[in-house]
């Protein structure tokens, strides 16, 4: 196979343009290809022409092959397909010891135990949440009645927090073994749409999303494997730096119960603060690290179409248009902060995305249609350990009084401080919000002009429970309100209208990435707790569902491969 990149198209084509194409940059013929694939799709937007530009694989007689490979060595676009079929490092023994356990069943649990169960190992998926139907019920409870519940939310829950997303299903993280696409085929087995193999960003969508998880449940209960939901692991066993057992509490009937296990997945998520203590309070090598917090922001999305598509906007090939900003502070009490769009949701709402009671959290959601009348993304700021609360009291009030506040050997900064600032902020959102789940929201043009919103404009807000205007210079730190206020009129001048009056921040967002790292070596186990595999977005590894996935699978190979060597 050959595979051919930078293949440009107008926007509308001949289906056999594309072929000719592939050919005429070869030097062949159509009618010699054996077989023809588009392999990625995307769109140059960067002329009033819109042009489609397209990645395709090509097969012919393998003698042409290799004279066509060596005719074109150096063509920067013209190279062999590689092989993408994944091959499992292991098989399980006959006679397995103890089954692994994979705690937590969001994108990276889900591929560390599908690919478990295929191997043959019968993992036993240890879920705090409810299942994906259940959670959803329960999740749209605090959008339609204000109320929560902590267990089954948009953190927690079948699925995990990537359900209640977009569905994005791209990344920036090196995939040498091209995993990533591994991950796509699996979720096109379990049913969703093979429009994904394509797209250069490709999604899926919460809906979608739904059923996908549901048969990937089904496929891995079918291998061997076992889902255990509403199962909370509350403690670990730990004996001269090797995992012997975990304490789990069945949430459902309230009754603790043990389970043996020396291979241990924790693809916790980022939102599990009640374990990340737990781990802390046993004496797992935790670490602080940077993450961002910064506003929702909602525009109409046909603004953001017509700026991003001009005269396009509305083709149907192209959808509802997405954005990517960045911008670098450089100016007052922002100054040297990144101001960067964080999981742009075109078409799509704003969630109400809290797992603890009186805090408020919001984050972004689209479905595959992507056709709400507004746009959404995250408008960020990048913080680091050194802006964490440092002082004792702080610590217990947000944290509480049972981790204490020694730090570990070599670190400056508390490995918990970073879930501290979260919880003051969100606490503070509750409160500014109205103490009803409500959210705190801002004009963009009141919010750069400093002043507090009473009406809205031309956007309606799509959070749920609501959106009660005021002022958001108290929702965070003063530095990032600078950095935010020195950026929308940047962004503005990137894309036409951004800084529009009347579109609609809504704070806070604070769970962009974890706040802390489950430090791991080259093994994938913890640095100091042999048998524990911390894994994914919680541990601070993956960002996102595709990365997700594909560490998860990283991590079920060494769990794989430690216990058959171990037999």
């Amino acid at each position: 196979m050959i595979r051919i990149s930078e293949l440009k198209l107008p926007l509308e084509h001949a289906d056999a343009a594309l072929p000719e194409l592939a050919a005429q940059t070869l030097g062949v013929t159509a009618a010699q290809f054996q077989s023809f694939q588009i392999f990625k799709r995307s769109f140059d937007a960067r002329k009033a022409d819109l042009l489609q530009v397209y990645i395709v694989d090509v097969a012919l007689d393998a003698a042409l092959e290799a004279e066509l490979l060596a005719r074109h060595a150096g063509h920067p676009h013209i190279r062999p397909a590689p092989d993408m079929t994944y091959n499992a490092p292991a098989q399980a023994p006959a006679l397995l010891p103890l089954r692994p356990v994979v705690v937590g069943f969001g994108p990276c649990g889900i591929f560390a135990a599908l690919m478990l169960a295929k191997m043959g190992f019968r993992p036993i998926v240890l879920e705090r949440g409810k299942t994906v139907r259940e959670r959803t019920k329960d999740t749209w409870g605090l959008w339609r009645k204000s109320e929560l519940h902590p267990e089954s939310n948009v953190q927690f829950g079948e699925g995990g927090a990537g359900t209640f997303s977009d569905g994005k299903l791209y990344s920036q993280i090196k995939d040498p073994r091209h995993l990533g696409r591994t991950v796509m085929t699996e979720f096109v087995k379990a049913g969703a749409p093979e429009e994904i193999l394509v797209a250069a960003h490709p999604h899926i969508g919460t809906f979608k999303l739904v059923k996908v998880v549901e048969h990937m449940r089904e496929q891995i209960i079918a291998l061997g494997g076992e889902i255990r939901f509403q199962q909370r692991v509350t403690d670990l066993a730990i004996e001269d730096g090797q995992l012997r057992g975990a304490t789990v509490l069945d949430q459902a009937t309230g009754q603790s119960y043990t389970i043996p296990v020396t291979h241990l997945v924790l693809a916790l998520g980022h939102s599990s603060r009640d374990t990340f203590a737990m781990l802390h309070a046993r004496g797992v090598y935790l670490e602080a690290k940077p993450f961002s917090i910064g506003f929702r922001i909602e525009h109409p999305q046909g603004l953001i179409d017509r700026a991003r598509w001009g005269r396009h906007a509305g083709h149907p090939l192209l959808g509802a248009a997405d954005y990517k900003l960045v911008h670098h502070a450089q100016h007052g009490e922002g100054r040297g902060r990144s101001v960067y769009s964080f999981c742009m949701c075109p078409g799509g709402t704003v969630v109400a995305a809290t797992s603890e009671p009186g805090r408020v959290v919001t984050n972004g959601m689209s479905q595959y249609s992507r056709n709400e009348r507004n746009a959404n993304a995250g408008i960020v700021v990048g913080i680091t350990p050194e802006d964490f609360p440092k002082d004792a009291a702080a610590l217990r009030a947000a944290i509480g009084d049972d981790v204490g506040t020694a730090l570990p050997p070599g670190q400056g900064y508390h490995p918990l401080a970073g879930i501290a600032l979260q919880r003051q902020l969100e606490s503070n959102a509750y409160v500014l919000g109205g103490s009803t789940y409500e959210a705190p929201g801002q004009l963009v043009g009141d919010f750069i002009a400093n002043r507090a919103s009473t009406t809205l404009g031309a956007v309606e807000p799509s959070y749920k429970p609501g959106v009660r205007l005021g002022d958001l210079s108290t929702a965070l730190p003063a530095y990032a309100i600078a950095a935010i206020r020195e950026a929308l009129p940047v962004f503005g001048r990137k894309i036409k209208g951004f800084d529009l009056a009347d579109a609609v921040l809504t704070g806070v967002e604070t769970r962009t990435s974890s706040p802390l790292k489950i430090s791991r070596g080259d093994d994938f186990q913890s640095l100091n707790t042999r048998g524990l595999y911390p894994a994914g977005e919680g541990a601070s590894y993956a960002g996102g569902i595709l990365s997700a996935g594909v560490d998860g699978i990283k991590v079920a190979e060494a769990v794989a491969l430690s216990l058959a060597a171990a037999v």
